[in-house]
């Protein structure tokens, strides 16, 4: 069964940056693309980033665009969401998913596996 493990949330100040990891427990991880998903108390949970399995492509919501970066590196069986110039808005739990399909990048129900998730909170 694969698992998604999500690290590297914390507290931080306006303006400073996380790198947030996913470690998927299989190493099929390689043949799909993954995807970055966050919720803030009392929202429903929204798209972030998504990234194909190669790496080559990559998708953002536009509040992130130029602030966030979605990477991974296949041989470590990790994906990786790099957030700078973070705000207060951001604050939220951060979630990794596995997309099966090669569609659908920011539909959540198009992803099949999620992690526990990850709490960023972002202070003024």
């Amino acid at each position: 069964q694969v698992q998604l493990v999500e690290s590297g949330g914390g507290l931080v100040q306006a303006g400073g940056s996380l790198r947030l990891s996913c470690a998927v427990s299989k190493r099929t991880s390689s043949n799909y693309a993954m995807g970055w998903f966050r919720q803030a108390p009392g929202k429903e949970r929204e798209f972030v980033a998504a990234i194909s399995w190669s790496g080559a492509s990559t998708r953002y919501t536009d509040s992130v665009k130029g602030r966030f970066t979605v990477s991974r590196d296949n041989a470590k069986n990790t994906v990786y969401l790099q957030m700078n110039s973070l705000k207060p808005e951001d604050t939220a739990v951060y979630y990794c998913a596995r997309l099966p399909s090669g569609w659908g990048w920011t539909i959540e129900s198009k992803y099949d596996c999620w992690g526990q998730g990850t709490q960023v909170t972002v202070s003024s």
